[in-house]
C-alpha cells in the first residue's frame, strides 16, 4: 500500500516536517510495510520556504534583518533548485513568531525587514520572486517593506513616516524617485490564501488584526489608517486597491505588492502544489494523510488540508484530515473526496498539554485511522471478491 503524508504545520507545536515524520511513524506502527511518501506542505505561510526549496533540492541564504519591532532577527531567504528563483518567507523577517505574545503591537509593527530580505535579494542578482506572505506581526500595509526599498513616504511637513500600521495616518505623499528601480524588471509570484480586501469589515485590520494583538478601537484606527495609504496610493498611482481581492494579505503587504511591484497573486497551496509535484507524487496512492493545527470553515477557503484533498480527489484517491483541533463549517470538505476529518487529542487535557505531546498525539491517531481504513477497505475488496 502506497500513503502518501502531506500536512501542514501545526502552528506552536509541530513544524511541517515534524507533523510529517510523526503520522509516518504511526503509519509503520500499524503497517510496516507501507510505502510512504512524506511531502511536507504549507499554503503561503510559515513553512512554505522550507517545503519549496526541500521538494526543489535548493538551498537557503542567511541574512540579518530589521524584526517586526525594530531589533535585528536571523533571517534568510531561499533559491530554488533551478537557481534563478528566490524565495522570501514574510513570517522569517516579520512573523507572529518574532514577537512574545505579551509584545504584539501591530500599531508598531515593521515589514521593514521584509523589503531589506527582497532588497538583499535584488543585490544577489535574483529577478524571480516568490513571496510567501502568511503569519505576519504586521498591519502597516507593507509601508516598512516599500520604506526598505526606497520609497519615502512623507508627511504633511514633508518628514518621513515611522514604523508601524499607526504612522499611516500622517501619509500625505508619496515619493517614488528613490524607488529600487530593479523592482521593475523582476517578476513576483505572491503566494497566499487570503482574499480579504485592504479596509473594511473583511479587511486587513478587521479580520487579522485582533491576532495580531490589536484591541476594538485599535482596530478601527488601523483600518482608518490603512484607508488613508489606499487613498495616497491611487492619487500617487492610479492603482485603487481598497477593495481589491488579497491586498489584505498579511497586514496589507498584499496590496503594497499589486500597487508597485510586477506581480500576480495565487493560492499559495496551489503554488507549492506545482513546486513540489504533488500531482505526481500522488500517482497510485491508496490513501493521502493532510492536516493543520486547526480545521474549520476556513480550511475549505484555500488552506493545505483542501489543496492536498482536492488534488488526491481528482486521481480518485481518499483524503484523511489531522488536526489539533476541528471546529465548524467542515462539510465543504466532504465534496473534494476528504472522507474523515479527526482530532488527534484522545484524552483531556489542556492546551499546553497537547501542544508539548503534539507528535505523539499525531502518531498515535495516523495509526488508528490507517488500521480502520484499511480493515474496512479490505472488508470491502473481500466482499467484491466473494459476490
Amino acid at each position: 500500500m502506497k500513503i502518501v503524508i502531506a500536512p501542514d504545520s501545526f502552528k506552536g507545536s509541530m513544524s511541517s516536517v515534524e507533523a510529517a515524520s510523526s503520522i509516518e511513524k504511526g503509519i509503520l506502527r500499524a503497517y510496516p510495510d507501507a510505502e510512504t511518501v512524506l511531502l511536507p506542505v504549507g499554503d503561503g505561510g510559515e513553512g512554505t520556504l522550507e517545503t519549496l526549496v526541500s521538494a526543489t533540492n535548493g538551498y537557503t541564504v542567511p541574512v540579518n534583518v530589521t524584526g517586526p519591532l525594530g531589533d535585528k532577527v536571523a533571517a534568510e531567504y531561499g533559491v530554488l533548485g533551478d537557481g534563478e528563483t528566490c524565495v522570501i518567507e514574510m513570517a522569517k523577517a516579520s512573523g507572529l513568531a518574532l514577537v512574545p505574545p505579551s509584545q504584539l503591537n501591530p500599531l508598531k509593527a515593521t515589514t521593514y525587514g521584509t523589503g531589506e530580505l527582497i532588497k538583499r535579494a535584488l543585490n544577489d542578482g535574483y529577478k524571480s520572486f516568490i513571496l510567501a506572505v502568511g503569519g505576519s506581526a504586521t498591519n502597516d500595509g507593507g509601508a516598512g517593506m516599500l520604506q526598505a526599498l526606497g520609497l519615502k513616504l512623507l508627511d504633511a511637513d514633508g518628514k518621513e513616516i515611522g514604523f508601524g500600521g499607526g504612522e499611516l495616518r500622517k501619509v500625505e505623499i508619496i515619493e517614488m524617485s528613490s524607488f529600487d528601480a530593479r523592482v521593475a524588471d523582476c517578476k513576483f509570484l505572491i503566494a497566499s490564501d487570503v482574499q480579504n480586501p485592504f479596509i473594511g469589515p473583511d479587511g486587513a485590520s478587521s479580520v487579522f488584526g485582533p491576532q495580531k494583538g490589536a484591541s476594538p478601537n485599535d482596530v478601527d484606527f488601523l483600518d482608518a489608517c490603512l484607508s488613508n495609504f489606499a487613498d495616497v496610493i491611487e492619487k500617487t498611482t492610479g492603482i485603487q486597491i481598497h477593495n481589491l481581492p488579497g491586498s489584505g494579505a498579511a497586514g496589507g503587504i498584499g496590496g503594497a505588492f499589486q500597487a508597485f511591484f510586477p506581480s500576480k497573486m495565487r493560492r499559495g497551496i496551489d503554488v507549492v502544489i506545482e513546486y513540489t509535484r504533488l500531482n505526481q507524487l500522488v500517482e497510485g496512492a491508496d490513501l493521502v494523510i493532510t492536516g493543520e493545527g486547526k480545521v474549520d470553515f476556513q480550511t475549505a477557503s484555500g488552506k493545505t488540508p483542501m489543496g492536498v484533498a482536492q488534488v488526491a480527489h481528482s486521481k480518485n484517491i481518499p483524503t484523511v484530515i489531522l488536526a489539533g483541533s476541528v471546529g465548524k463549517g467542515i462539510d465543504p470538505l466532504y465534496q473534494y473526496g476528504v472522507v474523515s476529518v479527526h482530532s488527534i487529542i484522545n484524552r483531556p487535557m489542556d492546551l499546553v498539554e497537547a501542544m508539548e505531546h503534539a507528535e505523539e498525539l499525531a502518531e498515535f491517531a495516523a495509526e488508528q485511522i490507517v488500521r480502520s481504513f484499511f480493515y474496512q477497505k479490505r472488508q470491502i475488496e473481500n466482499q467484491v471478491k466473494n459476490g
